[in-house]
């Protein structure tokens, strides 16, 4: 079972930066997908970037040019720079993870991942 531990949330004006953490229990093999999902009080859960096997990377197209995902050399932690928020980022902000190539195809489907962080929460004030 792994274990995911996301950091790095908290409270900051429109146009700030936050970087969000994550980092697994084990590594995750060389085939494999991770992920950053968040969930606004009263919407669904929705993708927000992905990395997976090769480095690819996907994003959902309110993010695009504004945040990005990225991950260490052990492939143990992945990472999401976060650019120009808005209010409208503001969300809890959790971590998933697969073993395999089980995204590819939907990289930001959420049914894809089998291991989750508790959340970080992430507030941008106007």
């Amino acid at each position: 079972q792994v274990q995911l531990v996301e950091s790095g949330g908290g409270s900051v004006q429109a146009g700030g930066s936050l970087r969000l953490s994550c980092a697994a229990s084990e590594y995750l093999s060389s085939s494999y997908c991770m992920a950053w999902f968040r969930q606004a009080p009263g919407k669904e859960r929705e993708g927000v970037a992905a990395i997976y096997t090769g480095g690819r990377t996907a994003y959902a197209d309110p993010v695009k040019a504004r945040f990005t995902i990225s991950q260490d050399s052990a492939k143990s932690s992945v990472y999401l720079q976060m650019s120009s928020l808005k209010p409208e980022d503001t969300a809890m902000y959790y971590c998933a993870a697969s073993f395999g190539l089980i995204c590819l195809g939907s990289p930001l489907q959420s049914g894809k991942y089998s291991f989750w962080g508790q959340g970080t929460q992430v507030t941008v004030s106007s």
